[in-house]
């Protein structure tokens, strides 16, 4: 059995995915995505993502923490854990035709609070890839009016966040 190094990715069946941030004779310390930091025994069944060879280094946490942090948002798809306000928790959006003829469609809040997020995380990336690119600074400020009035038009389903930390703010009135 070929022991894994530090920095390979795995996926775990109850876990999730994580990386490997230390190595013992019996473990690996893995640090999950949602689960935080966790010892597996070597011969469980993982899946390896990406192994990395098995250097012995002499590494700081914090090396490994900002390793750990580039390498999740480099690979995955998932961002900060946003909470839906309690009062939704388990509720379904139901959307009724006016013409009582068609079929209405029912959606349960969980879901659809997901994908309001989701798009959310989306413009933020979008964000950051129009600011990291090399359009000349006048296209940057015009797609970056666009962004700030699509977080405004998007500023109705701030009822769902739990925080006001993660509404959506769109653009201010001077």
């Amino acid at each position: 059995m070929k022991i894994l190094g530090i920095g390979s990715r795995i996926s775990h069946k109850d876990y999730g995915k994580g990386v490997v941030t230390n190595v013992d004779n019996q473990h690996y310390w893995v640090t999950f995505i949602e689960k935080g930091l966790e010892t597996i025994p070597l011969n469980e069944p993982i899946e390896i993502i990406e192994a990395a060879e098995n250097e012995v280094d002499t590494v700081s946490f914090f090396d490994i923490e900002s390793s750990l942090v580039r390498i999740l948002k480099k690979y995955s798809d998932v961002t900060e854990v946003v909470h839906i306000a309690d009062k939704w928790k388990g509720g379904k959006l139901i959307l009724e035709p006016e013409d009582t003829n068609l079929q209405g469609k029912e959606i349960k809040i969980d879901d659809f609070f997901h994908k309001i997020t989701m798009v959310r995380d989306r413009l933020r990336v979008m964000e950051q890839k129009i600011n990291a690119s090399n359009l000349e600074e006048n296209e940057k400020i015009d797609l970056q009016q666009y962004i700030t009035r699509i977080y405004g038009s998007l500023t109705t389903f701030n009822v769902l966040f739990k925080l006001k930390a993660q509404y959506f703010v769109g653009q201010k009135s001077k």
